[in-house]
């Protein structure tokens, strides 16, 4: 039998809340666990935000999720649209804007800057020729498997 590793040497978190859990925040980085939750399923989609100082990454552990990606200085012009894979580390590059949809099963692994907050990332309505869009690019990637509440 081992004796118990301190928390000084190893730290070990997990979350099943939904939504977005920090985990482990840093001087300059936070790791979090992001879970489904309602407001992420397609039918819930009414924004996109970005991160005006930092870049952000995604991996996706379990389950499902398409990230997408807009470009445009005050408003989403284009929208593209990216099914993850797991394991995959995705970089969302410093004031993309984004915003992403999960399956009820999924998982994904968030690293951003600590100060990362409202005040360094805006947020812009999608209105509903973007939400039409991002329906049609759920269809395309996951057929009628579109997960979340139907």
């Amino acid at each position: 039998m081992t004796d118990d590793i301190p928390t000084t040497l190893l730290e070990i978190y997990e979350s099943h809340l939904p939504g977005f859990n920090p985990l482990v925040d840093s001087v300059h980085w936070c790791v979090a666990l992001l879970n489904f939750d309602p407001d992420q399923t397609p039918q819930h989609l009414s924004e996109f935000q970005r991160h005006n100082e930092s870049e952000e990454v995604f991996v996706l552990l379990s389950g499902r999720c398409i990230l997408f990606l807009g470009d445009g200085e005050n408003s989403v012009r284009h929208i593209f649209a990216q099914d993850l894979e797991p394991f995959k580390l995705y970089c969302v590059q410093r004031r993309t804007w984004h915003t992403h949809v999960l399956s009820v099963d999924a998982k994904l692994l968030i690293v951003e800057n600590q100060n990362t907050s409202r005040d360094n990332s805006p947020r812009t309505n999608i209105s509903p020729d973007q939400h039409a869009e991002v329906l049609r690019q759920i269809h395309l990637f996951w057929g009628d498997e579109v997960g979340g509440d139907e």
